[in-house]
Formats: C-alpha cells, structure tokens, sequence
C-alpha cells in the first residue's frame, strides 16, 4: 500500500498531460471522430475496459461514444498474427478502423511493444491523433505520442494500477463534457 501511495503521489507534476490526454479525448469524440485502443496482456484488459466505459458509460447518463478496442476481436487478432506476424496486429487494423480526426490510444507498461508502436506510427500515417499510458522511461512510445503519461516506476502492476486510475480521470472528463446527452435511463454504475 506504501508503495501504491507513493507512486500515486508521484502523478502529481503528471496532472497537466493528463488533462491533456483527456482533453485531445473529448476533442476528437466532439468532432464525430473515434477512439481505437490497444495493449498487451494487462494494457490489453485496459483498453477494453475503457472502451467498455466509452460505448456505455462510466457513471453519467450520456450517449453511447464510438470506440473500439483493438484486442477485443481474437478471430481478427490472431489471423493478423498468423499470416503477418505479431507486430502486425494492432497496425492492421488501424489501417482498416482508423481516419483522420480519430485518436489511438496505446497503453503499455514498457512503451517499447513492437506492436504497438507499428500501430502508432500508422496512426500517425493516417493523420490519427496519437495518445499513450506508459511506464517506467516510456520507451519509444513517448516520440510517437502527442501525448503521452509516462508512469516513473518499474513496477509492471503499479504502472497497470495508475493506468487505470488515468482511465476513469479520463472517463469523468467524457461524463463532464457529454452529460445530458444520453438515450435512455442507467442501468447500473461502473
């Protein structure tokens, strides 16, 4: 728990850049673009979970937002993987998904993932807004995101946890920016 607090404490001097990832977020959903997301493992559940709480909600009522998580579809994944290699599966389909005015967010715990980076520099290709959660330095991540939060620890499962503490922040920005604009009464709580 020491540890925990210590390194939630040390996201302080990080609260600019992450208003800045929330802001580019609620820009991009504001102008009828999309979120793609995308991670490996730990980061993979992440990204799903946060489009989870794009397309429903996170504790507002507003309208369903659009956002894909890239790991969800395993049919697609894992053919990626076989016929084009692993590196490839995240940039495949941000060649199929993604436009110009969307956004990828790419969340990994190293920022040195060759798959995610592919998929970056895709995104960037297509004029995508490109966005990050990483840890420790950020790795290579960091010089392919307009934005990118870089967790300062080594630890794989606070870098994770922080992550998704950045998430719902990020969530409560969409719930402030969309509220009122939904279709129908909650049916639960996040």
């Amino acid at each position: 728990m020491a540890e925990h607090a210590g390194d939630l404490e040390r996201l302080r001097p990080l609260i600019p850049v992450i208003e800045r990832l929330a802001e580019r977020i609620v820009a991009v959903l504001k102008s009828g673009g999309k979120v793609l997301a995308c991670g490996n493992g730990g980061s993979a559940a992440q990204a799903d979970h946060f489009v989870g709480e794009l397309v429903g909600r996170f504790r507002a009522e507003r309208r369903p937002l659009p956002a894909v998580a890239l790991t969800a579809a395993t049919a697609g994944l894992t053919a990626i993987a076989n016929d084009y290699g692993y590196a490839e599966v995240f940039a495949r389909q941000v060649a199929a998904l993604g436009r110009s005015g969307d956004a990828l967010l790419a969340l990994s715990t190293s920022g040195s993932s060759l798959n995610l980076l592919q998929a970056l520099e895709r995104a960037r290709s297509l004029g995508m807004t490109t966005l990050g959660l990483a840890g420790r330095d950020g790795g290579a991540m960091v010089s392919l995101c307009e934005v990118c939060v870089t967790i300062p620890s080594a630890s794989t499962a606070r870098i994770q946890e922080l992550h998704l503490f950045i998430i719902h922040v990020v969530c409560e920005w969409v719930d402030q920016a969309f509220a009122g604009a939904g279709s129908g009464p909650a049916t639960g709580d996040a």
